[in-house]
């Protein structure tokens, strides 16, 4: 396989992963009175910008994607219920996003590290600000703990 095609897939699967799981957080506390409701659309907004951009690069470089295991998705749709369940306080929803978007941002420096000599600039870049907004959020989050 293409390594740009690789990285760009492995971004875009990650990317669609945390969206789908944003919006199903998001839909499970919408009737709750969470004051993290804002930031949680924001990020929303954030990773269907960057999914855009992704997608565009995909289609300019004739790349088709595979489709992304239902496993991984049943797992993580499971576990958020779950926890949502125990506790839906905004410390605990910030606590859990900060731990995915850390897990996001420590698995796409790998693959920015792995991918840096193969991957083209305009990927790298993607990939890059893919890292930085994950990061932000992490910082933002931080104010509900």
């Amino acid at each position: 396989m293409d390594k740009n095609k690789e990285f760009a897939t492995y971004l875009y699967h990650d990317a669609s992963m945390a969206l789908d799981n944003l919006t199903m957080l998001i839909k499970k506390i919408k009737n709750k009175d969470n004051k993290i409701k804002k930031t949680i659309e924001e990020s929303i907004k954030g990773y269907e910008e960057y999914l855009v951009k992704l997608k565009s690069y995909i289609e300019k470089n004739g790349f088709k994607l595979e489709a992304q295991p239902l496993i991984s998705k049943m797992g993580a749709y499971f576990g958020i219920n779950m926890e949502i369940m125990k506790d839906n306080s905004d410390a605990r929803i910030a606590d859990m996003l900060i731990q995915g978007f850390t897990m996001g941002v420590l698995n796409v420096s790998k693959k920015i590290k792995n991918y840096e000599k193969y991957a083209d600039k305009e990927l790298t870049k993607l990939a890059i600000k893919f890292k930085e907004f994950q990061q932000k959020s992490i910082e933002i989050l931080k104010e509900y703990l």
